[in-house]
């Protein structure tokens, strides 16, 4: 099962470093309500995202869980 969560982790990642496109972390983490070094783990799959945090992130990015995982 660690698989599956690591997976999962890893699209938010994706999901999180496409939306951000050209923007600093810096810039990106306040929009978010997150730190730099927060976006940056999650970017990078090194940190899982909470339920909660997933859905304060996507309700700041103005997008729906489908946008993240469409499968």
């Amino acid at each position: 099962m660690p698989f599956v969560g690591k997976s999962l982790d890893k699209q938010f990642g994706r999901f999180l470093r496409e939306r951000r496109g050209d923007v600093s972390y810096a810039v990106f983490a306040r929009r978010l309500g997150i730190s730099a070094s927060t976006l940056y783990r999650l970017e990078t799959g090194e940190q899982s995202v909470t339920l909660g945090k997933l859905e304060d992130v996507l309700k700041r990015l103005k997008s729906g869980v489908r946008d993240v995982f469409p499968e």
